[in-house]
């Protein structure tokens, strides 16, 4: 066994919790399930109504591969579907745009223009699936190019159901797919919630999201207060924009990464929602229950997964969705046992929902809410990572705003130094990864990824190639003027914006234009 004793953020674990460790206003803390602070989750009956939503991210080549993937999934028993895109498509490029050159189709769909979205959703019935799309810089223009697509269908706005991750300051801090700088990405942002509240109103406008600074190397106490760092950061700026908290807040929503260290794992779930409660209602004055509930999508942990003894990852994977399963997830998905390998097999991703079948089907984890209330060590660390949380999130706004710390490099410097951590405790042994660096093998077993066919880049620049012949390339000029105008202005940019899309502009030609008005941001810019 390994000497650690200490938690992943830091905190020493004890041998033996007693009712000593555990905090003496624990009532007042814990709440009922469903009420103020919502530690015992968001919703009174949690999952003994119905299970969390069962996601798969998918999508991989062309937008027929992906609609075959989807069909499978549903076939299989998902309950919502999750959309990873292409690289070229998450920085607003087009497929034929030489700086997107060797990665179309590769981590992710390529999504060039309506025509591929209705590929993407054909035949899938868009009023009864909830969608997922993660999606940050364009997220606005990949949402207009969906909604436009079940207008197509016979299906309104109004019955569309999921979220765009939309979460453009993370990608500051950890990620890097941005485009525009960080002022008009907010003033974006601001644009999506106010017309998702008129056009769309059942959307989860943003996915304010801490996973990917976890998959970087942040402690499970720098994920949730450099997230909800975040979040204050866009009510602030919806609020400025002259949304009142009440009519926004309550589709917002938040992604976490759930890690095998299950017990911090389940405590750091509780923490955020209480710490997120009370912000809402403190800070902001939020008056509606739904604007203090942190509702959170929850995926495992791909950086644990190891491309040595794969089949491993079944195990990991298991435990991590028991974690975001005990401390109350909305939505899960679970890694596939290959993906430290390359794409998922169908196989794998088959095998990953199953595993969160029988955690719902098989378990007791249904039967009763929030099973670990009142659990001396899980309670003593949910009152740990709050307090650790709340410093931290202090110490971000010492800065002035989440914005300015970026601006400063504070968040992506204490990420460095976790990382760091983790990277040496590895190395020496002291954090044991079974299969890696104890536990290991003489030789693996032979396994063949799902490879991308590289013919995929030419055949999507003979798509746009085609599409840009066939429309009325001067409506689309004009509509995209009218789209640059409205950027120079304070309309709302999602109406001309939805028009320029319908008449086949491109998801470049759309990001494109933003771009003249708005400029690039490059990581030595200041703002």
């Amino acid at each position: 066994m390994s000497e650690r004793r200490l938690s992943e953020s830091g905190f020493p674990i004890k041998d033996v919790y007693t009712a000593g460790d555990v905090p003496g206003d624990l009532d007042s803390r814990l709440g009922a399930p469903g009420e103020f602070p919502y530690t015992r989750g968001v919703y009174p009956t949690m999952y003994t109504s119905r299970p969390w939503t069962m996601r798969q991210y998918a999508g991989f080549g062309t937008a027929t591969e992906s609609n075959a993937r989807y069909h499978q999934l549903l076939r299989a028993g998902t309950m919502g579907l999750s959309v990873a895109f292409d690289l070229p498509t998450q920085m607003g490029y087009d497929s034929d745009d030489p700086i997107a050159s060797g990665e179309v189709g590769k981590v992710g769909v390529a999504i060039d223009s309506i025509e591929d979205m209705r590929l993407l959703f054909d035949g899938i019935p868009l009023d009864k699936v909830s969608t997922s799309m993660t999606i940050n810089a364009p997220g606005s223009v990949l949402l207009l190019l969906y909604q436009l697509v079940a207008e197509e269908n016979g299906v309104p706005g109004a019955a569309l159901n999921g979220t765009i991750q939309n979460d453009i300051l993370k990608e500051y801090i950890a990620r890097g797919t941005y485009i525009f700088p960080p002022k008009p990405s907010l003033r974006l942002v601001a644009d999506t919630f106010g017309y998702c509240r008129t056009e769309v109103p059942k959307w989860n406008t943003i996915s304010i999201s801490g996973y990917h600074m976890a998959e970087a190397g942040a402690s499970p106490v720098q994920e949730i207060a450099f997230t909800l760092a975040n979040g204050v950061e866009y009510v602030r700026a919806a609020i400025a924009a002259g949304l009142a908290v009440d009519d926004f807040a309550p589709r917002l929503s938040f992604f976490f990464v759930a890690r095998t260290t299950l017990l911090e794992e389940v405590a750091k779930f509780r923490a955020a929602r209480r710490i997120w409660a009370r912000l809402m209602r403190d800070e902001f004055g939020a008056k509606n229950p739904k604007s203090m509930m942190l509702r959170f999508h929850t995926q495992t942990a791909g950086v644990q997964l190891t491309a040595q003894q794969p089949e491993v990852n079944l195990v990991r994977v298991a435990v991590q969705g028991l974690g975001a399963v005990l401390g109350g997830t909305q939505s899960l998905h679970t890694n596939s046992f290959d993906e430290a390998i390359a794409l998922p097999t169908e196989k794998a991703a088959r095998l990953a929902l199953r595993t969160q079948q029988v955690l719902a089907y098989e378990t007791d984890l249904t039967a009763t809410v929030d099973p670990f209330a009142g659990s001396y060590v899980v309670e003593a660390m949910t009152a740990e990572i709050e307090a650790a949380a709340d410093a931290l999130m202090a110490r971000v706004f010492e800065h002035g705003s989440a914005v300015e710390a970026i601006e400063a490099g504070f968040q992506k410097r204490e990420i460095e130094q976790s990382a760091y951590q983790i990277a040496q405790e590895i190395d020496s042994g002291e954090r044991v990864v079974v299969g890696l660096n104890r536990f290991a093998v003489d030789a693996e077993e032979p396994y063949e990824p799902l490879r991308v066919d590289p013919a995929i880049e030419a055949a999507q620049a003979e798509r746009l190639s085609r599409l840009r012949a066939e429309r009325d390339g001067a409506a689309v000029q004009r509509v995209l003027a009218d789209l640059r105008e409205a950027a120079k202005g304070n309309a709302n940019v999602l109406y001309p914006m939805k028009e320029a899309l319908r008449l086949r502009a491109t998801v470049g030609e759309v990001c494109g234009a933003l771009r003249e008005v708005w400029g690039r941001y490059l990581p030595t810019d200041r703002f």
